[in-house]
């Protein structure tokens, strides 16, 4: 068993050819709402990794069980170190792709729930999404938003030298049929976040 990283909530580790996420326990918990929570945030990413895998590239995952995702190895790098290797035109194919696939979520009503370059392993031509420890099903147009504006914030924040990438999202998400509905929710939540910069000022 070989650890690749850990987290605040998960162990990730190699064991023979399979990539094991296991939910780490908290003791400041009871031991019995621990256990169920962590089953049941177990089972819910499990199910939606393999909901996304019919529509975009994630990990495949082979089994579960209360605890343990055990899926397949990605090759490749994260997206957040590859960035300042790619010229201008692989960036922003990179982004479009992004937003098709962000989109294709959304229609789905799956939610990821952490959209960051941290959670995006470049793989040749292919981007795949990881990590849907936070995600979950919904089709409100609130929290696609939402999805959307966490992610501009995380590129903001971390690939601010390139001021167009959240723009090439947004036209790769143009490709989903309720993107004019989920850009006008947009636009409500980015408000309400500069009302409450303001207020805290």
């Amino acid at each position: 068993m070989n650890q690749i990283a850990r987290g605040a909530e998960a162990i990730l580790y190699k064991e023979g050819e399979l990539l094991v996420k296991e939910r780490i326990r908290k003791s400041y918990r009871i031991k019995e709402i621990d256990s169920r929570l962590r089953n049941a945030r177990t089972r819910k990413e499990a199910k939606l990794l393999g909901k996304a895998d019919k529509i975009i590239p994630v990990p495949k995952v082979y089994r579960f069980d209360n605890e343990k995702i055990y899926m397949n190895l990605i090759e490749g790098k994260l997206l957040k170190n590859e960035i300042d290797n790619l010229d201008s035109k692989k960036r922003n194919e990179v982004f479009s792709v992004i937003g098709r696939q962000i989109a294709r979520l959304h229609d789905a009503d799956i939610i990821h729930g952490d959209l960051t370059t941290s959670n995006m392993i470049l793989n040749g031509e292919e981007i795949f999404f990881i990590d849907f420890g936070l995600g979950f099903v919904s089709n409100r147009e609130e929290d696609k938003a939402v999805d959307l504006h966490l992610l501009r914030q995380a590129i903001n924040s971390r690939h601010y030298l390139y001021p167009n990438l959240f723009s090439e999202i947004i036209n790769g998400y143009k490709e989903s049929e309720n993107s004019s509905k989920v850009f006008n929710r947009l636009e409500l939540v980015e408000k309400r976040g500069r009302y409450k910069r303001k207020k805290e000022q």
